[in-house]
């Protein structure tokens, strides 16, 4: 990989991992398709710019390329923001400042008064402000990001306590109450080791699916070019679990070809939500549930969700939401295309979007 020797900082960045909220190969898509709605930033390593994804300036080269989920965090690794797109003027607004400052402060609580301070308004004022727009409240915001650092700090493989208190927890119990890993810290440290998971890989006009289900329920349901495809997306996200076939699970897949193909099945109806083991968070939830409820062959924007779920200011926190979606097509993120029509990023490849859409369309 070229690249132009920067400052130590930022040869340290260059080593690290892509936050694990933002899924890679569909970030790369919006860039490339300039998405107005991309609920991310991007930073070239070969300039030590970041910009929105909508810049209209030169592409870079993808490995060059670093993502990051907020402008702050960009800045904070070394990248100073972009003339031409000024993806850092956002910060100026009071929620921004409030995300920024709960991001900045993830080691120890934050208190509403606190962050009344930060943006100038009461405290009062803050948690309504927050919830509205972001869905969930300050307090549960901090919890979230905190279980994403436990999670990625266990994929790395450090060790449970370490991981547990670097990422900002005071104990391993409140870890496990509050990261959401679906297992107990130690068994998400081990990729599920001692976690038993029922699989089935199936054909469909759509590729390859390959659904996954826990004692809780629906864990995973990937579209892949083959069997082997398939079935080692699972394995990727639970390599240490025992996993054991169950043809008796083909009538999950075909439940989900039947929510696309013939529209006689309806996934709320068939498949509540309970029944699906999501791990997500409380905001994420709700962005799933949201996705539930798009009619089959009709499509939403970004900020249409978001204006549904009477947040209209959080379009990037759903866009964000839609790309950790776990369970393709019962919980239908493929519905929600770009403000211009585009198809923009799909966490299993923007042609079988186009498909999964036409399908619809053709048999709605």
């Amino acid at each position: 990989m070229n690249m132009v020797p920067m400052s130590s900082k930022l040869q340290f960045v260059r080593k690290a991992s892509t936050p694990e909220t933002i899924e890679s190969e569909s970030a790369w898509k919006q860039v490339l398709d300039r998405d107005p709605e991309a609920a991310f930033f991007y930073a070239v390593t070969t300039t030590g710019v970041f910009c929105r994804p909508s810049c209209t300036s030169r592409q870079p080269r993808r490995e060059n390329v670093r993502f990051f989920r907020s402008a702050a965090e960009a800045q904070s690794a070394g990248f100073r923001p972009c003339k031409r797109c000024k993806p850092a003027a956002a910060q100026s607004r009071p929620l921004d400042k409030i995300r920024t400052y709960i991001e900045a402060n993830l080691d120890r609580p934050v208190r509403l008064e606190e962050l009344g301070r930060v943006a100038g308004m009461s405290p009062f004022t803050v948690q309504r402000l927050f919830k509205r727009e972001m869905g969930v409240s300050p307090l549960a915001y901090q919890r979230a990001l905190r279980a994403g650092s436990l999670r990625k700090a266990l994929k790395k493989g450090d060790t449970v306590t370490n991981a547990i208190y670097e990422a900002g927890f005071g104990s391993s119990s409140r870890a496990y109450d509050g990261a959401q890993l679906g297992m107990t810290p130690a068994r998400f440290a081990k990729g599920g080791k001692g976690e038993k998971i029922s699989y089935t890989t199936a054909r469909s006009p759509f590729g390859w699916i390959v659904v996954g289900s826990t004692a809780r329920g629906l864990c995973w349901l990937a579209l892949a070019g083959s069997s082997a495809e398939a079935e080692a997306s699972l394995r990727t996200e639970f390599p240490e679990a025992e996993l054991r076939r169950d043809p008796s699970l083909s009538k999950l897949v075909d439940l989900a070809i039947a929510t696309v193909a013939d529209g006689k099945t309806s996934a709320p109806k068939h498949a509540p939500i309970e029944s699906l083991d999501l791990r997500g968070t409380a905001f994420q939830l709700r962005v799933w549930q949201a996705l539930r409820a798009i009619p089959r062959g009709e499509t939403r924007t970004y900020s249409q969700l978001a204006r549904e779920m009477d947040m209209p200011n959080a379009t990037r926190a759903v866009a964000r939401a839609c790309a950790l979606n776990r369970v393709s097509v019962l919980v239908p993120c493929h519905r929600v295309v770009g403000v211009s029509g585009s198809l923009t990023g799909y966490r299993w490849g923007v042609e079988r979007k186009r498909q999964l859409l036409e399908a619809e369309s053709a048999r709605g």
